[in-house]
């Protein structure tokens, strides 16, 4: 093998140009630390799919100087509400817009996840030319007490004071010091998909985000790119489809046929999807420990999360923002900054998962097999006091405020 070496024992190696990667590259050139990201795609496709940033989520990337930036972009909901899966009867769920903000302190934004990639990596471009390469498909990484090396797949080889893993449920570089994890099946398959708005607009009202409560499914729906575009996200309780992958594209006919005799307006987003996608929701095993000597992971490598909360991608960048915060105050002192790192994230994230999975078995109660059950779940359940209940504590979370 032909082992082209490059050195630099004050730079922080990121692995992974996703959302949390772009977002700790970021955070820790904002505090002078360098930084290369290594991303294994040759170019960048983001997932054509809609992303919710909630409040705890804005506050960091409007700390980290993007608060302009997202206003070009983002839709900021006026509320959400409920849906009967088959009615379309209504109800309210809860306010967001200037209420979200004047109650969390910042914004509740949707946006597509191609807005949100490319704001980062521009902000990351602007303050490092060249910091993201292309092509560097991480096979392994190896540690002394010194420095860190990445190997890639051509060969080379990347020395670093530190390794960061933020390369997704499927990280390589969790593998390399923690060993293959075993993903367990949950029983949900996901759909993904992008509507242009033009074609629904006498069907959803601009700037709300709507839940379908359903017997054995439920949709989630909202506008992004500043209402040009639809999002649309179902799950679906089926067990014939095991594969754990965003990339998956699908047809029309198989996703209208696992909401066949949903309310017409759901009909209305299946048939004008321009590609559907779907994949297998898995959970794992928590990991004891997220860091082995100079080697640590953030986001989905660490604690990939169930999509009940909306908070995968706002959990990486929470773990960004943490991460660079710690390594900033304890650079020559891994076993420091890692500790303290995890300090700060374990509950927090250990949490969500919980969360999560409490909300998947609402949303997948047995009584909405029962139409008529259903208004009596939304009123036992869903009422704006019990749903501000399960979100203050998430939504008022402020990591930037924990790090100091």
């Amino acid at each position: 093998m032909n082992r082209k070496h490059r050195y630099d024992l004050r730079k922080i190696a990121i692995v992974g140009g996703g959302i949390g990667g772009l977002t700790l590259a970021l955070a820790l050139l904002r505090r002078g630390i360098d930084v290369e990201v290594y991303e294994q795609s040759k170019e960048f496709r983001v997932a054509g799919a809609g992303i919710e940033i909630s409040p705890n989520g804005t506050r960091v990337l409007d700390t980290l100087g993007l608060k302009q930036a997202f206003e070009h972009v983002r839709v900021e909901l006026a509320r959400r509400e409920l849906r009967h899966w088959k009615t379309g009867e209504t109800w309210s769920l809860f306010e967001l817009g200037a209420t979200s903000v004047q109650r969390y302190g910042a914004h509740h934004m949707m946006m597509h996840r191609g807005d949100l990639h490319r704001i980062l990596l521009e902000a990351v471009r602007d303050l490092k030319a060249g910091v993201v390469k292309l092509g560097a498909k991480c096979v392994g990484v190896t540690q002394s007490e010194e420095q860190v090396e990445v190997q890639f797949d051509t060969g080379q080889v990347s020395s670093a004071a530190y390794a960061i893993g933020a390369d997704g449920i499927h990280s390589k570089v969790r593998d390399c010091i923690f060993g293959v994890d075993r993903p367990e099946f949950t029983g949900c398959v996901a759909w993904r998909g992008i509507v242009p708005a033009q074609r629904i607009l006498r069907n959803f009202p601009y700037q709300v985000g709507t839940n379908w409560l359903g017997p054995g499914g439920h949709l989630f729906h909202y506008p992004v790119r500043r209402g040009a575009l639809m999002n649309f996200t179902g799950i679906v309780e089926r067990d014939d489809w095991q594969i754990e992958s965003w990339a998956v594209e699908s047809t029309i006919d198989e996703l209208a046929n696992d909401f066949r005799g949903w309310h017409r307006d759901v009909q209305v987003l299946i048939e004008n999807i321009e590609a559907p996608f779907k994949w297998a929701l898995m959970t794992r095993r928590p990991l004891d420990c997220w860091s082995n000597g100079r080697i640590t992971l953030l986001g989905d490598a660490c604690h990939p999360t169930l999509p009940f909360l909306g908070q995968g991608a706002v959990m990486a960048i929470e773990d960004a923002y943490a991460l660079a915060a710690c390594l900033e105050k304890y650079f020559e002192f891994p076993s420091l900054a890692f500790a303290r790192y995890e300090e700060i994230r374990r509950a927090r994230t250990a949490l969500v998962i919980r969360k999560s999975q409490e909300n998947r078995k609402q949303v997948f109660s047995p009584v909405l097999a029962n139409e008529c059950q259903i208004a009596a779940t939304v009123k036992n359940e869903w009422q704006q006091v019990r749903v501000k209940e399960r979100l203050d504590w998430l939504y008022c979370y402020d990591v930037t405020a924990a790090c100091i």
